[in-house]
């Protein structure tokens, strides 16, 4: 009567909203004190002080709820396409760009926008869960790209597994959920394997940047993919960059150097049409519009991370250090990072386990949360690990 793969899709529940949920329970139950919810990825920092100015602004114009475009405001996309090309030296202009609901929204089209039968998408691991489900929705292939011990790409094995279905590769920096950036000889060592073999295959191969943690990075610059590929697609989010997760907003830029770009483009605003995804929220487009040139402040993310990464170092744990995002891996107390992250729970800590993320044996921690709960959890994990120093 329905959908099979959408009832299995429906009934089985995210495990970092399963975590999210449990501890909301909790800690109504044993009091907020008595949990440490690491499981969400929600920002915590305010939206810059612009954006709160530009909604109360924006929601007194007398259009503030109306349609636009289907592909968006064209003044905000204009605004945007300046954003970039001063920015990031990227030629754009507001005919490559369509305005979405967020990333996610982003993704769904290109991916739809892009996929023939028999097609594949490379992600490479770890990657965010939700990669799977857009690509299996799309009637595509997901092949996982396994990462190396520091979560580097594989380039042996991504020379491999790109074969003459591949139609595109997501490509995320800052990872989620690693927060590894990627450098400049990495994804100048992407694109000339793509473009080989683009050329072997005598078709384009697409770099599909999923860039919603773009300007929460502590360490290193995130090189601008368009600038080394021309076969690329950008899908971005200001859910982290203007603190707006709940308000789904974003854009896909295509560039205008893509095999066909406008044709592609085309297919952009066709799969939004075929998706429902058209006329993204007019206000926080305006809002976008006033705010493009924003940058959260990131103060509070280094803190917290440098807190949390010396301080289980300190303890015993096997991090990973983050160069951007909100989000440390770390190496589990036992093979099983399920099993461990149970474990955890018994201490108030919620731990996101990774298998979902393509890789096993480690836990996510999610650090936009308050200075203080850090600190509070610090003795938690002390007795987490302690307890299996006992038990070994």
């Amino acid at each position: 009567m329905f959908n099979d793969d959408m009832i299995l899709l429906g009934s089985k529940r995210s495990v970092i909203r399963e975590l999210f949920e449990f501890g909301k329970a909790k800690a109504q139950k044993d009091g907020k004190d008595s949990v440490f919810d690491f499981s969400l990825g929600n920002p915590n920092v305010p939206s810059p002080k612009c954006v709160d100015e530009a909604i109360l602004s924006c929601s007194k114009d007398k259009d503030a709820h109306a349609y636009t475009s289907a592909q968006g405001s064209q003044s905000v996309r204009r605004a945007i396409a300046r954003h970039i090309r001063q920015t990031f030296g990227a030629d754009m202009d507001e005919n490559h760009i369509y305005m979405t609901c967020g990333a996610a929204a982003s993704l769904c089209i290109s991916i739809r926008a892009l996929s023939e039968p028999d097609d594949e998408f490379i992600v490479f691991a770890p990657y965010f869960p939700e990669y799977k489900v857009f690509i299996a929705s799309m009637g595509a292939k997901c092949v996982v790209c396994p990462a190396t011990s520091d979560f580097s790409i594989d380039f042996a094995a991504l020379e491999c597994l790109v074969g003459k279905h591949t139609k595109g590769v997501i490509f995320n920096s800052p990872n989620n959920p690693s927060g590894k950036v990627y450098s400049q000889q990495d994804l100048e060592r992407l694109c000339a394997i793509l473009k080989k073999k683009s050329d072997e295959f005598s078709h384009p191969i697409f770099l599909i940047a999923d860039e919603p943690y773009r300007e929460i990075v502590y360490d290193k610059d995130v090189p601008y993919a368009m600038n080394f590929y021309a076969d690329t697609i950008v899908c971005y989010s200001y859910s982290k960059s203007l603190s707006l997760p709940g308000e789904r907003i974003g854009y896909i830029a295509v560039s205008p150097k893509a095999s066909h770009a406008d044709e592609l483009y085309f297919a952009i605003c066709g799969a939004g049409r075929s998706l429902g995804y058209v006329c993204a929220p007019s206000t926080y487009q305006k809002v976008v519009e006033k705010c493009v040139d924003a940058l959260p402040d990131i103060a509070a993310y280094r803190k917290n991370r440098d807190l949390l990464f010396i301080s289980l170092q300190a303890i015993g744990y096997e991090c990973v250090r983050p160069d951007g995002a909100f989000y440390l891996m770390v190496k589990a107390l036992e093979d099983d990072a399920n099993l461990f992250s149970e474990r955890a729970k018994n201490f108030g800590l919620l731990l996101v386990p990774s298998d979902d993320f393509g890789v096993t044996g480690y836990v996510r921690i999610a650090y936009c949360v308050d200075y203080d709960m850090i600190v509070r959890s610090i003795p938690a994990f002390e007795k987490l690990f302690m307890s299996y120093k006992q038990q070994g």
